[in-house]
């Protein structure tokens, strides 16, 4: 009987424990709704703030087939696919892939074997 007074204490303990931590994490989920709701009530300078940055972004980055296209486009003799994979740095595979697709996309044409000029 003593034993079941002392783990009835134990459990008891546990419970107050963890309707404390419960009461805090409810308090939290309560701050942060109340700032997620302010927050959806200036959505105005916000969506102009995400819009530029957006707008920054795509200027300022080149896609793997731009950067190809424009070192081709640039020499007037035509470019090797050696020579590109030393000027950008991808792999072989990479830039074969992106010769090939450029090629049927008629943005490049072969003026030798292996050889590619812009159009």
């Amino acid at each position: 009987m003593k034993k079941l007074n002392k783990d009835l204490q134990a459990v008891s303990k546990s419970l107050k424990s963890l309707s404390k931590k419960t009461e805090g994490l409810t308090k939290a989920v309560a701050k942060l709704e109340k700032t997620q709701s302010a927050a959806k009530r200036k959505p105005k300078a916000r969506a102009k703030a995400t819009r530029q940055a957006v707008a920054k972004k795509k200027t300022a980055t080149l896609t793997a087939t731009d950067q190809v296209l424009k070192i081709i486009k640039r020499s007037r003799k035509g470019v090797d696919a050696p020579t590109l994979i030393k000027k950008t740095g991808f792999e072989d595979k990479k830039i074969r892939n992106i010769l090939f697709r450029a090629s049927k996309q008629g943005k490049i044409k072969k003026a030798g074997r292996g050889i590619y000029v812009g159009e």
